[in-house]
């Protein structure tokens, strides 16, 4: 959906096994700003256990039993029961966490982006692309400062 992102992850070569850690920081750099939008506290756990792997407190088989724990909680999450939509953003945010954690970095982005956009406008927002475009554009430059910057240990990019 977010073509420039696209555009950028195949330049880049983002799902290059080589550019797993990147994945996870944009992934993670995606899911922290949805994070207010969470509604299980077991999920935000979760995206704190990508933090601590990200900063070398973790193990990656940890991380990998993390990543199992939060597909199950957003495969089992409730939805909205409002016709609004703005209950879908939790959905969302939740499915950006999941994402993010299984390396899926551009999926984490899209939900990230619905459960920002859900979280604004409701169910009617998600129809109007430029309901999108202030997040789609976040995205790109984050996505691209962290390329430009591996290796980097100075960065910090997840400022929360």
């Amino acid at each position: 959906m977010n073509e420039a992102l696209d555009r950028l992850a195949k330049q880049i070569d983002l799902n290059a096994p080589s550019n797993e850690r990147l994945r996870l920081e944009f992934g993670y750099a995606c899911a922290l700003r949805v994070k207010h939008l969470l509604e299980k506290p077991a999920v935000a756990e979760c995206l704190f256990g990508l933090c601590q792997y990200l900063s070398g407190s973790l193990s990656h088989s940890v991380l990998e039993q993390l990543a199992v724990e939060v597909a199950r909680l957003a495969n089992h999450h409730q939805g909205s029961k409002s016709i609004d939509g703005c209950g879908h953003a939790a959905v969302s945010a939740t499915y950006a966490v999941a994402n993010a954690l299984d390396g899926n970095a551009l999926q984490a982005a899209e939900y990230a982006a619905y459960a920002t956009v859900y979280g604004q406008g409701g169910y009617g927002a998600v129809t109007d692309h430029e309901s999108f475009e202030p997040e789609f554009t976040w995205q790109v430059q984050c996505l691209d400062f962290l390329a430009g910057k591996r290796g980097d240990k100075e960065s910090n990019v997840y400022a929360d």
